[in-house]
């Protein structure tokens, strides 16, 4: 059995060692396809493989068109949107995620972006504290529950909005649940996305919902850049010179909004959530042993097109 890591984003040498001893353990064999720079060179790379573990790469129609023995593909993380499921099923191609590995290092991230935030980048002019501040958790899947942990520790009120988890699941964390994304917004004066891109999450952060949240606002987004409905993050810059906005994914206007606020918004120069050296290996080890675990035992547990 021939495995495949193909990452345009390499994972750090200590996890490939890792991913080969379980791969190799198995009796399989390990591909790298590290740093490509064209899609031609990964459709030739998936020509003969059975399995593959990527990051963001992007995986369509065309590229399990081209893997013509490909059976399983793992995506190191969390999300998974950058694969086209809908051709995964169609082509009999297992997709899993590992949920979990990097949620910790995604949630030190918030904190990194909000102390930052609110001591106004860190440009000599008095900012404010975490302590006593309402904290808003928009999912509370595996990101979620180690914001609200962290958050707990600078001495934060935190509630939590999940329309797929039970309210007794956030509440037996010291958390308060809350019934409504309109209403946690309309309470905290923080609140931290971590919902995915879906049809019905798209676009869904918009000027109301953030202009419902009370002075000293401040919005911070590792999940995804479609969720937010750009042209009322302007419009709430604009009407509001004590929001904030702070992400691990650039928006499309980030340029505009560089020149404009540059002491009220900040995005990383590119998704930095998992890039920390724990969650490489966790979510790259993780996405070998699933593999390993499907090939052998037929185990679906993590798979996300069923």
């Amino acid at each position: 059995m021939k495995i495949l890591i193909a990452t345009d984003k390499p994972f750090a040498p200590i996890a490939v060692n890792g991913i080969r001893k379980v791969v190799e353990d198995a009796g399989m064999e390990l591909f790298l396809l590290e740093k490509y720079t064209e899609k031609k060179q990964l459709l030739e790379a998936v020509a003969d493989v059975d399995a593959m573990i990527i990051r963001s790469d992007i995986i369509d129609n065309e590229v399990f068109d081209a893997a013509k023995k490909l059976k399983i593909v793992v995506r190191a993380g969390a999300g998974y949107d950058n694969v086209d499921l809908a051709a995964a099923t169609a082509h009999n191609v297992i997709v899993m995620n590992t949920p979990g590995q990097n949620s910790n290092a995604v949630a030190e991230l918030v904190f990194g972006m909000l102390v930052y935030g609110v001591r106004n980048l860190f440009n000599g002019t008095s900012g404010t504290e975490l302590k006593g501040k309402k904290l808003g958790i928009l999912a509370y899947g595996n990101v979620g529950r180690n914001v609200a942990r962290i958050a707990k520790g600078f001495g934060m009120d935190v509630y939590a909005y999940d329309a797929f988890t039970p309210v007794q699941a956030i509440e037996k964390d010291g958390v308060k649940a809350v019934a409504s994304t309109e209403e946690l917004f309309k309470m905290t004066q923080v609140v931290s996305l971590h919902i995915p891109a879906t049809p019905e999450t798209k676009g869904s952060i918009n000027f109301n919902l953030m202009n419902s949240m009370p002075k000293g606002a401040v919005v911070i987004n590792t999940a995804r850049k479609e969720v937010m409905d750009e042209a009322g993050l302007v419009q709430m810059f604009e009407e509001r010179p004590d929001f904030k906005y702070l992400s691990d994914i650039k928006p499309g206007n980030d340029l505009e909004l560089n020149e404009k606020y540059p002491d009220r918004y900040f995005a990383t120069p590119k998704k930095m959530g998992a890039q920390t050296a724990e969650a490489n290996i966790n979510a790259g080890i993780a996405a070998a042993e699933q593999i390993v675990d499907y090939l052998k035992n037929g185990n679906t547990t993590f798979q996300v097109n069923k």
